[in-house]
């Protein structure tokens, strides 16, 4: 709009300055005329009556023909009359006798601007021809009335440049706003269809570039919500699947975890290779039990359907619970205060704690640390091993479901969803769960959990 703006000004500033110039040429030449034909006309009147050498009479008539201001000279005799007489110089006098025709030049006085015109006196032979007869005549003609009209042009050409703005702007907006409004649109289609509102198209209007635009925006568009449709449809069969799986899977692991349990009280009595089937069947049952425990906790994050039941909490409790029910108490070195209290889902807080300590003890190694801070906003529980640290690049990999920092690995002690597990919690309680090494340790995790709810939940 701004390029739009400034070329039609300087387009009209151009034609209006240059038809101010083509004026002013045009009525200074017209005076310039005007007048030199004026002095031409009334010299030659006078002069054919002339006789030769001129008395001071002759110059006097001259003169006054010619009219003010004028000068009239012939050797020592002169005849003058009218101010701005000054203004004319030896210069000019010597080109009229140089030239033996009129001169005229413009001139700026105090007055104004002035017309100097000078002119020799011809006279004619009894053969015809034609000789000065030095007699010089001199006039002053003012230019004032001729500047006046120039001016007036110029302020006209002024008043169409001050015109032609707000015009330009006019008609920059108009302009510019044909094309920008789509563009707007555009854009904000786009956002829409980024915050996730597939159904967001444009109208198409026309049959130019910005209507071809929009229709292929339209088109991209829709493929990209079958493409959306598609992988959520896939998505969701795959979460009902892994869900239906789950819980099919959890009557029988309830009686295989029985099961298991009677032979592991058996396995005492057992022969020693029985023993050691016995107890590894028992060991790889619980695994089992575990991770479908852990899938279907992972299916109610992704239906939406976890939810969190908060109660008062004495967090340092809360947490000691945690480690005395896995047998995990006096292999922690726990630093936290008594007096923290917290509004939270004492059953989350318990499966965060424990993943990220059965982390710390199957990818660390002892001492692991349990610290707890707690300000006004959130409690903080931090965690840290004394083993080899973070893999490397693997600071934010940690979180993913079945991530294994060693791609050879194809068996853990865990199921791979711990940690994961750890951050959906954190995040249900409006916090968050951070990776890092500890200096001079080995990993450590922090976990933030905002300590009351929301007033506006």
């Amino acid at each position: 709009m701004l390029a739009f703006v400034l070329v039609t000004v300087i387009g009209a500033v151009a034609a209006a300055w240059a038809s101010y110039g083509s004026a002013r040429g045009s009525m200074v030449d017209e005076a310039q005329q005007r007048a030199t034909d004026e002095i031409r006309r009334r010299v030659a009147a006078v002069t054919a009556d002339l006789t030769y050498p001129p008395d001071q009479g002759a110059l006097d008539r001259l003169r006054a023909a010619v009219g003010a201001p004028a000068l009239v000279t012939y050797g020592s005799l002169s005849s003058a009359e009218g101010t701005g007489l000054g203004l004319l110089t030896g210069e000019l006098r010597a080109e009229v006798r140089d030239r033996e025709a009129l001169v005229f030049q413009r001139v700026t006085s105090d007055e104004g601007p002035r017309l100097l015109v000078g002119t020799p006196v011809m006279r004619t032979s009894v053969d015809g021809a034609r000789a000065p007869s030095g007699i010089e005549v001199y006039a002053v003609r003012d230019l004032t009335p001729t500047q006046q009209r120039i001016d007036a042009s110029a302020e006209a050409a002024v008043r169409t440049s001050a015109l032609a703005l707000p015009l330009a702007i006019v008609l920059a907006l108009f302009a510019a706003g044909g094309v920008l409004r789509p563009v707007r649109e555009l854009g904000g289609t786009a956002r829409r269809l980024a915050d996730g509102d597939l159904d967001a198209r444009l109208r198409v209007r026309g049959s130019d570039e910005l209507a071809e635009l929009s229709a292929t925006f339209n088109h991209m568009a829709a493929e990209l919500q079958d493409s959306v449709d598609e992988l959520r449809r896939m998505e969701a069969d795959s979460r009902r699947f892994v869900a239906d799986v789950s819980h099919e899977l959890r009557t029988p692991l309830t009686t295989l975890t029985a099961v298991a349990e009677v032979l592991e009280g058996e396995a005492q009595r057992m022969t020693p290779d029985a023993r050691e089937s016995t107890l590894l069947a028992v060991e790889e049952t619980r695994k089992l039990t575990r991770l479908v425990e852990d899938l279907i906790e992972v299916s109610r994050f992704d239906s939406g359907t976890a939810s969190l039941r908060r109660e008062q909490v004495w967090v340092r409790r809360a947490v000691e619970d945690c480690l005395r029910a896995r047998g995990l108490l006096d292999q922690v070195e726990l630093d936290a205060p008594d007096d923290v209290t917290a509004v939270l889902d004492r059953r989350r807080l318990d499966v965060l704690v424990a993943n990220l300590v059965g982390n710390a003890f199957t990818h660390g190694r002892p001492p692991v640390l349990v610290r707890l801070r707690a300000d006004d906003e959130q409690v903080e529980v931090t965690v840290v091993d004394h083993g080899p640290g973070l893999p490397e690049g693997g600071r934010h990999r940690v979180f993913e479901r079945f991530y294994k920092a060693d791609a050879a690995r194809t068996r853990s002690e865990g199921s791979g969803l711990g940690l994961a597990l750890a951050l959906e919690n954190a995040r249900l309680h409006g916090g968050d769960v951070v990776a890092g090494d500890e200096p001079g340790a080995g990993a450590r995790f922090v976990a933030t959990l905002r300590r009351f709810p929301r007033e506006d939940t």
